[in-house]
């Protein structure tokens, strides 16, 4: 990283130290090849719930946080309020699953899935053109 930025390694780590103390890097990640370590199903998963009052949306998120197999969940503004990523080891394991959350009584109103058949792309944002953009 030093090497990348023209910097010697200690300024490099200080820089680093002070970015991640004020919350701009949030954590490192690796990129695994999920795919050549084990079979899985993924699953894209629609919800939207019967009723939009605050404690409707935080025990619905209260309880998704709770589950290894959903990787990801954002809220959304308009037909649905949120779509998930969900890993299971197969479609039997994502259907006890999803029987599990409608068990719950969270409030789901529908749901619509979308199995992943093939990914055509997953990259991070090109954070210098969007930064550039948005004028910070």
């Amino acid at each position: 990283l030093a090497e990348i930025v023209n910097l010697s390694p200690t300024p490099c780590l200080a820089r680093l130290a002070r970015l991640k103390a004020g919350g701009f890097i949030r954590g490192y990640h690796a990129d695994i090849a999920l795919d050549r370590v084990c079979d899985f199903t993924q699953v894209v998963v629609t919800v939207s719930l019967t009723h939009h009052r605050k404690s409707d949306f935080d025990r619905f998120e209260g309880h998704i946080r709770a589950l290894d197999e959903v990787t990801e969940c954002i809220a959304t503004g308009g037909g649905m309020d949120y779509v998930l990523q969900v890993f299971t080891p197969n479609l039997a394991v994502f259907q006890e699953l999803m029987e599990t959350l409608l068990a719950a009584e969270l409030g789901i109103d529908r749901y619509m899935t979308y199995i992943v058949t093939r990914h055509v792309k997953s990259a991070q944002p090109n954070l210098a053109r969007l930064a550039a953009k948005s004028g910070k």
